[in-house]
């Protein structure tokens, strides 16, 4: 069973908050036209089908999006987990995120301190969380570490980021205020590794995303995946990885290959095959049971 909890649903929305002629985007960007929020999430069954991927959770990447992916949660319940960025900035972000995870039928918030110049342990940061501590069955994602949006380097665009603020020990003591959250840190940090296990060593509810090609261990002599997963095994135990591949456009598709990688490195550290099993898949089904449709 393979389960992906990381893939970005690019729908209208998100094309539309770059350039005011989306189709100019596509073109420059070789990518396929979306469609509509029920037309991409048709494609995006079809990819896992084909990649005999069972579920995944599929992000809306630009604040005010929730429903694309909820038009995308309602077509396809078993099989697509919904999550949503928001802008704590924002004075109705709280409000958002509630109304997201309790009527819209979504399940993760997204945390960007980064992106959004807003640090997590801030008041309007801390409300969000507050509101999904609300929501039984919710998630919060906060991505902590270096930050890149390849389609805006791609088009030339400015990403005005503050990296400082993607801070896991910050995110610990976030985490130890709201010990009944789960909190999910894509990217095993994304360059503040030894951060981030210190999180989860301390803290439970702290879920780490082994999602992207995580180049950030190039920059680290001497460290490898097989390494990243070992270390991060240590800290967290195979309960609390979850498998992610960070797929988002068409027609590039789902990334078979971050997945071979990531088998390559468990098999590789021997790690066994119910361990494995977790990974790739048990741990999804536990933190996003299946809904009726």
């Amino acid at each position: 069973m393979i389960n992906d909890a990381h893939c970005h649903f690019f729908s209208p929305c998100f094309f539309q908050a770059l350039d005011k002629d989306p189709s100019s985007v596509y073109r420059r960007l070789q990518w396929d036209d979306p469609g509509d929020s029920e037309r991409l999430a048709d494609r995006w069954i079809r990819e896992m089908d084909a990649n005999g991927v069972g579920r995944a959770a599929l992000i809306a990447s630009v604040p005010g999006d929730e429903s694309s992916v909820a038009a995308a949660v309602a077509r396809h319940p078993g099989r697509i987990v919904g999550f949503f960025m928001v802008d704590p900035a924002r004075a109705d972000a709280p409000a958002r995120a509630k109304h997201a995870l309790s009527d819209q039928g979504l399940t993760g918030v997204c945390l960007f301190p980064a992106m959004h110049h807003v640090p997590l342990e801030d008041e309007r940061s801390l409300r969000v969380v507050q509101a999904a501590s609300g929501c039984p069955g919710a998630v919060v994602f906060v991505h902590c570490g270096r930050l890149s949006v390849g389609v805006r380097d791609k088009l030339g665009l400015p990403s005005r980021f503050d990296f400082a603020l993607g801070d896991p020990i910050a995110l610990s003591r976030v985490a130890a205020a709201f010990p009944d959250v789960p909190f999910i840190v894509p990217h095993f940090g994304a360059g503040r590794f030894a951060d981030v296990l210190a999180a989860a060593g301390a803290c439970p509810n702290v879920h780490l995303d082994t999602s992207s090609s995580n180049s950030w261990i190039r920059d680290v002599p001497g460290l490898d995946l097989a390494r990243v997963f070992a270390s991060a095994l240590a800290a967290a135990g195979a309960t609390r990885l979850l498998f992610g591949t960070d797929s988002s456009n068409f027609p590039r598709g789902w990334q078979r290959g971050i997945y071979a990688d990531q088998r390559a490195a468990l098999d590789r550290l021997r790690v066994n095959d119910e361990d494995k099993a977790l990974i790739f898949g048990g741990n999804f089904e536990r933190l996003f049971p299946h809904r009726s449709s």
